[in-house]
């Protein structure tokens, strides 16, 4: 069995991986391996969604770009879910861009294809349906806390949710490419990681991330961590 076959028989994707087998079998011909690249453009706002991907341990940011170039972010994808959610929603066009930030590979499935296997209904579509009500949460959850937390703690959370995908404590990740996804100034974003950086929680060298006291990170980050990972797992079994 090649590397490529083994991944499609044991996903590290634990959407897929949660898939029943007999399922799961029913999807794999339709399923390719593939390797994404730092800031490769998956979907554009506007233009059709042709193909989902499941990540592996590649990070996708689904951002909201505003007239002036400005970036949000609205969500983040990693092994917890998929990217191009809209196409089993009734439409396969949506007002954000998905761009990966942390390179590596995904599983990638025909939209049109997922869609015909969704609508089937069945244990893909029940499990696909909880992951959407995570996604609704999360977006909640980082609206009220875009509004009422402070930037080390947004900081603090956003670093323990890509280190908690990525199950990994060091990543690559840059001060403009956080201040993009969380909405701020770089320089605000580069206080904030000085402070936590004095604390002995993170190190930041050359666009790398070392988490070094993950329980202090933890405490420092708003509870909007841990409300939306308890979600993920009452609503996935995570």
């Amino acid at each position: 069995m090649s590397l490529s076959e083994h991944t499609l028989e044991q996903p590290e994707n634990k959407l897929l991986a949660a898939i029943p087998a007999s399922e799961y079998q029913r999807l794999v011909p339709h399923l390719k391996l593939v390797s994404l690249s730092n800031q490769q453009i998956l979907y554009e706002a506007g233009e059709p969604i042709t193909h989902v991907y499941f990540p592996q341990k590649t990070v996708v940011s689904i951002v909201t770009i505003m007239e002036d170039g400005s970036t949000v972010e609205a969500g983040l994808v990693s092994n917890e879910g998929m990217v191009g959610v809209p196409v089993i929603l009734g439409n396969n066009v949506t007002i954000t861009t998905a761009s990966v930030q942390v390179p590596d590979s995904a599983i990638r499935m025909d939209a049109n294809v997922l869609k015909s296997e969704f609508n089937r209904g069945g244990a893909l579509q029940n499990l696909l349906l909880r992951y959407v009500q995570a996604v609704y949460t999360e977006i909640a959850q980082g609206a009220a806390c875009n509004r009422l937390h402070t930037i080390e703690e947004r900081l603090a959370r956003w670093l323990m949710t890509v280190s908690k995908r990525l199950e990994s404590e060091d990543f690559p990740l840059t001060q403009e490419f956080i201040s993009q996804m969380l909405g701020v100034r770089r320089a605000s974003v580069t206080e904030a990681a000085n402070t936590l950086s004095r604390a002995g929680m993170i190190s930041y060298h050359r666009g790398y991330i070392n988490i070094l006291n993950q329980e202090a990170l933890e405490k420092t980050s708003c509870e909007c961590y841990q409300v939306i990972q308890d979600e993920f797992a009452r609503l996935l079994k995570q």
